[in-house]
């Protein structure tokens, strides 16, 4: 379909496990992407063999090698994402490559055959819609678990941007949870984001997982504090996950905000984000 450009960037770093499935999932998709750029920021184990066997039988992958570094979540990914798009961007100009739209997938996921086709053919029918995402399922079990109960929002390695709203919202901001923030640059800038609960995406494990709970807890306190949430939001925010499991989540989240306070202090400086952070407390009483 002529109409259905679209790039794909996924960071990666010791996903041997997990990248067999999502390579195939992309090469079995419906509509395949015009390029596909991998970028694995020092991996230690067989990820960069499955890469090089990989761009040896596809033409539309290009691969990014990092030197070895730590993994981060934070900063360190936000400049992973944001360069790689750019240089895709580059890519697809100096190839007179068509792209119309670009999506981040992380290498934990797992595609439905049709993805690509239906949330860009969502996009197609709403043209003042700049970002969309599908919603993250894993496993229990036999049991496919919905994250259905998540904001609305775009979530971050399952989301596709119309490139033209990219390009006007800035692009993948250095902060932390820099997929939020770019929902809400989007939004400052006239478009609409949405996430579809519909277009599953299956995940090798839960979110805010990756390195455990505790660390994936704190790590959103430290973000919330970083984008500047009143303390009203962060503390009803802590007992909502005061009544979930594991028990220790809301502990870790307050832990990690008090540690914005103390340790990071400074806050994320796009006037505007920090305004409309600072204000969502109000949902609660709407």
């Amino acid at each position: 379909m002529d109409d259905y450009n679209y790039i794909i960037v996924t960071p990666c770093k010791n996903e041997e496990v997990s990248l067999p499935g999502l390579i195939d999932s992309i090469i079995s998709n419906t509509i395949k992407p015009k390029l596909w750029v991998i970028v694995d920021d020092g991996s230690t184990d067989s990820t960069p063999l499955i890469l090089n066997q990989l761009k040896e039988e596809n033409d539309f992958v290009q691969i990014i090698k990092n030197q070895h570094s730590k993994r981060d979540l934070s900063f360190h990914y936000a400049e992973i994402v944001n360069d790689a798009i750019n240089y895709s961007i580059k890519y697809c100009d100096d190839s007179s490559i068509p792209c119309d739209f670009i999506a981040l997938i992380d290498a934990d996921m797992v595609l439905h055959s049709d993805f690509f086709e239906t949330i860009i053919g969502r996009l197609h029918s709403d043209p003042d819609l700049g970002v969309c995402s599908g919603s993250a399922a894993y496993y229990v079990g036999d049991k496919l678990v919905n994250e259905s109960g998540r904001s609305q929002n775009p979530i971050g390695g399952l989301r596709v941007w119309r490139k033209k709203c990219f390009i006007e919202s800035g692009g993948f901001p250095r902060s932390y949870s820099a997929d939020s923030v770019s929902n809400v640059l989007a939004i400052l800038a006239g478009w609409k984001i949405k996430k579809y609960d519909d277009i599953i995406g299956i995940t090798v494990r839960p979110t805010t997982s990756t390195e455990g709970f505790w660390k994936g807890y704190k790590m959103r306190g430290v973000s919330d504090y970083y984008r500047d949430y009143h303390p009203i939001y962060v503390v009803m925010k802590a007992f909502k996950y005061f009544t979930k499991s594991p028990f220790y989540i809301g502990v870790a989240y307050l832990y990690g905000y008090v540690y914005g306070i103390i340790k990071v202090k400074e806050k994320i400086e796009i006037p505007e984000v920090r305004h409309y952070y600072r204000h969502k407390y109000k949902e609660f009483f709407d």
